[in-house]
């Protein structure tokens, strides 16, 4: 059994043949814009974390060496423990050095060690703050044997000498790259750039921006752009930076990769994690009750999903909590799994709904809204009795109160009338009350009326010994 969801693996000769999103038709649709405008430009693909750009970009980047693009895969994330991300960014191209371009590349490196090294001393970095702190400008020239105009000089020597570096520095690669055995563009994948340190996330930009950015390169940044206009904030210390205006000067293009079929992904989630060993054993299709629970769990989670929008990553960590915690039942014990899934999903997406529903801090009434803000309209989702599920909720959950807090949920007036002490949002209250009527059959219910919500709860929570 997995309990965690391993990469997939990518064929090289079908990068996108383990693909459960269907997502080569977009791979396609890149590597035609790559091509056609092979100049040089940046891309953006943005996403929100957790919907699988690392897996997509590694896919297409073994698609685009398919059709004979020279390609660099950079985890800017990984590399953020160096200070300049200059060296880490000349390290990937050597994997593309072959007989003609070879002393082409150690012109490059020539080059980009002199942009590369401090070549300001400290005295210097004191002086440039000139105009933020005085006190330390006048102790830097009082110890320096430099009068201030001959320091000045030295500055505009070496902004001089820096800028023709960079100019040198990219048209040595700009000869570099054409001598990669290839006409097409390079294509340099930068991924996870949102998950690093602001400073060094800054740094990768602006060096992308001002020593790479030649004909024949085409640099794709893997990006949640919202985190990674919180790293620009944070590196520049203001909140009120046009944080939009400032990526543009980097990113020529943008494109979103088309949100996936919730279905088919939590149907290949309930396969790659073996829901059908637990629902589908011989000893639960013995008991009728038991056999459609497996049904009611995968499809829930469809509807839950697509409602919330939750990531990829999102939705394998339900699954996969949710493949473990069914080791914790019998195998002929009932589970309620289309309860069980939901405060599964709760617990994941929502912590603290989750820990004040455990803990009892909620009304009857205040559980009864929570649960109704979470699942979609009844008229939209017939196959799925949420009206039911509700009531279940419910009683299970006042059935964890100790017998005196607990409450009678059905009254009855002086003429036999009788009603419900909380209402649902499901209901219109134009009809009798569905909620009314499943609460009180599922009172005469010994299963159901005589369990708590800890029974799921612990088992949820991990804290009962799992069964073999």
């Amino acid at each position: 059994m997995k309990i965690k969801h391993h990469e997939l693996e990518i064929q090289q000769e079908a990068p996108f043949a383990n693909c459960k999103l269907e997502r080569q038709q977009y791979a396609e649709v890149l590597t035609e814009i790559v091509e056609l405008y092979s100049d040089g430009f940046v891309l953006a693909i943005n996403n929100e974390w957790g919907t699988g750009k690392t897996t997509f970009v590694k896919m297409w980047q073994q698609h685009l060496k398919n059709n004979d693009f020279k390609t660099v895969y950079f985890n800017a994330w990984e590399n953020d423990f160096d200070s300049n991300p200059l060296v880490a960014i000349m390290s990937e191209l050597k994997p593309l050095i072959n007989s003609e371009n070879k002393e082409v590349f150690k012109s490059v490196i020539s080059k980009g060690a002199v942009l590369a090294k401090n070549v300001a001393p400290a005295v210097i970095k004191a002086v440039a703050k000139k105009y933020i702190d005085v006190e330390e400008v006048l102790d830097a020239i009082e110890n320096t044997a430099k009068g201030a105009t001959e320091i000045f000089e030295e500055e505009i020597q070496e902004y001089t000498k820096k800028k023709k570096s960079i100019v040198d520095f990219r048209k040595e690669l700009e000869k570099f790259v054409k001598k990669t055995d290839s006409s097409k563009p390079l294509i340099f994948i930068i991924d996870e750039l949102d998950r690093c340190r602001p400073d060094y996330a800054v740094d990768v930009l602006e060096q992308m921006k001002h020593f790479f950015s030649v004909p024949g390169i085409v640099f794709v940044l893997s990006i949640d752009k919202n985190h990674l206009a919180s790293s620009v904030r944070g590196y520049y210390g203001s909140e009120n930076i046009n944080t939009d205006e400032y990526l543009r000067r980097f990113i020529d293009l943008e494109y979103s990769i088309p949100i996936p079929s919730n279905k088919a992904f939590c149907d290949y989630l309930y396969k790659y994690y073996a829901f059908d060993e637990f629902f589908s054993s011989n000893q639960r299709n013995q008991d009728t009750r038991l056999s459609d629970e497996g049904f009611l769990f995968l499809k829930i989670a469809e509807i839950l999903f697509e409602k919330s929008n939750a990531t990829l990553r999102q939705q394998e960590k339900v699954f996969a909590h949710g493949r473990l915690v069914l080791r914790a039942f019998k195998a002929n014990s009932h589970i309620f799994s289309y309860l069980l899934f939901i405060l599964i999903y709760i617990k994941k997406l929502n912590n603290k709904l989750y820990r004040d529903i455990e803990n009892q801090l909620l009304t009857l009434q205040e559980l009864s809204d929570a649960f109704t803000d979470l699942v979609p309209s009844p008229e939209d989702y017939r196959d799925i009795n949420f009206t039911f599920i509700q009531a279940i909720l419910i009683m299970f959950y006042n059935k964890s109160f100790d017998y005196n807090k607990r409450k009678e949920l059905i009254v009855v007036d002086n003429d036999g009338n009788k009603s419900l002490i909380i209402t649902s949002k499901l209901e219109n209250g134009k009809e009798r009350s569905k909620l009314l009527q499943y609460i009180e059959k599922n009172q005469n219910d010994r299963i159901y009326d005589n369990t708590p919500l800890n029974y799921l709860l612990n088992k949820i929570n991990l804290t009962e010994t799992l069964k073999v």
